[in-house]
């Protein structure tokens, strides 16, 4: 088992990998859309998705793998509201892959936090 980490403070403080990899399974944690980098966060759903793509995209490479690779999708979206604008973000990112997904809509651990996104990737 591998296990990868961003370097985000809530990994130690909460427990967790960002990503554990076993077999030819990745199981990428919930992403928030800071940017890890600044540990700023944008203010819109979209731009926030986008973060949360590029950091999944990023550990998902350290894992050896690709977004190619996803089959599993779960968007975490805290307001109904926000779903129009956050659609576009979403069909960016996967419109090609096309894993299975579901979205819920709940509250997140942060008032700025408006989308989290976990993905499962496979190769085999």
């Amino acid at each position: 088992m591998k296990r990868i980490s961003t370097g985000s403070p809530f990994e130690a403080t909460m427990g967790y990998s960002r990503a554990v990899v076993k077999g030819g399974w990745c199981f990428v944690s919930g992403v928030t859309g800071y940017d890890y980098a600044t540990m700023t966060m944008p203010e819109g759903i979209a731009d926030q998705a986008r973060n949360c793509f590029a950091t999944i995209g990023s550990v998902l490479t350290q894992a050896g793998f690709t977004m190619d690779d996803i089959v599993r999708v779960q968007y975490t979206v805290t307001d109904t509201a926000l779903v129009e604008d956050l659609v576009p973000a979403l069909g960016a990112a996967l419109a090609d892959i096309r894993p299975a997904a579901t979205m819920v809509i709940a509250g997140l651990i942060r008032p700025e936090m408006k989308v989290e996104i976990e993905v499962t990737a496979f190769k085999g």
